[in-house]
């Protein structure tokens, strides 16, 4: 398997754990909402575009409620499965490529929402995924940051991702980058640089 196969039975397996009522890192969401979410995403391509698009957002989110209001062993069980066979991300290159990010930090969502959490051990596949994901999504999600961010891993791998005045340098274990690039706090880093550009940059990524 690969890393968004093993994230996906691994956050299956941790929502079967903590059952439907547990707190997530995503603003609002319980386990059962974000259970929901990732079933929605897999098979109903109609109300998938809602996740992105604000003006579709309303039809999203009714069909969201009705996918949670299903028992909830059902509704883990369809994420652990994954969608139907027809559709593309079934095939295990596609499903690396669109849902790694997804899935290992939704896993996280999960993981870092509940008291005691500590940052997995290091694994050299996941955390070479986690990087690329981190690189490529950086230059989506960081775009409207007000000052230069480079991404730089605990061993010396560096990422420019956006140009900018002030630089602010992100350091960090790979997992741990990749979830602030998705704008999520639960995180151990450091900031190199002026420290009102830092803020300033910590101010914008809360706002993803």
């Amino acid at each position: 398997m690969g890393v968004a196969a093993d994230e996906r039975q691994a956050l299956s397996s941790l929502l079967d754990e903590l059952g439907p009522d547990a707190p997530t890192l995503c603003a609002g969401w319980t386990t059962r909402d974000l259970a929901a979410h990732l079933v929605v995403r897999e098979h109903r391509p109609d109300a998938a575009p809602g996740i992105v698009v604000p003006a579709l957002a309303g039809y999203t989110q009714k069909v969201q409620d009705r996918y949670a209001a299903k028992p909830w062993g059902t509704l883990v069980e369809q994420v652990r499965k994954g969608p139907a066979k027809f559709w593309p991300t079934a095939v295990g290159p596609l499903d690396e490529l669109t849902n790694t990010a997804e899935f290992l930090v939704h896993h996280e969502d999960v993981r870092r929402a509940q008291p005691g959490w500590e940052p997995r051990p290091a694994d050299p596949t996941r955390d070479a995924a986690a990087w690329k994901s981190a690189r490529q999504a950086a230059k989506l999600n960081l775009r409207k940051a007000p000052v230069g961010v480079t991404l730089r891993t605990k061993d010396g791998r560096e990422a420019a991702v956006k140009t900018g005045p002030d630089p602010v340098t992100v350091v960090g274990e790979p997992v741990d980058l990749l979830l602030f690039v998705f704008g999520r706090d639960a995180v151990a880093l450091e900031f190199e640089g002026d420290a009102a550009a830092v803020t300033k940059l910590r101010s914008v990524n809360r706002g993803l």
